[in-house]
């Protein structure tokens, strides 16, 4: 019963840190949206050779970039407590 009770408090933990991570992706990760959100521009600059990206750039891709790191990996690690995955 313990062991039950203690995987519902960690899925539950998760499913937070889930919907932290979407929301953080959802505005950080795409701000600003006008005229198209900055990650897709940084990505395509990045995908098209990367020529004449500067530290700011690259700091700036990064910091687009975790929010959506950090939602893959909760997503992930979410279905490894349901035991759907690994």
């Amino acid at each position: 019963m313990n062991d039950t009770h203690n995987k519902e408090k960690l899925i539950k933990k998760a499913k937070s840190r889930v919907l932290v991570a979407l929301i953080a992706s959802v505005t950080l990760g795409l701000a600003p949206f006008v005229p198209e959100p900055h990650l897709f521009g940084k990505w395509r600059w990045l995908l098209g050779g990367a020529e004449g990206m500067q530290a700011m750039d690259w700091f700036d891709l990064a910091l687009h970039t975790s929010p959506w790191i950090y939602l893959i990996l909760s997503i992930i690690r979410l279905l490894q407590l349901r035991g759907k995955v690994f």
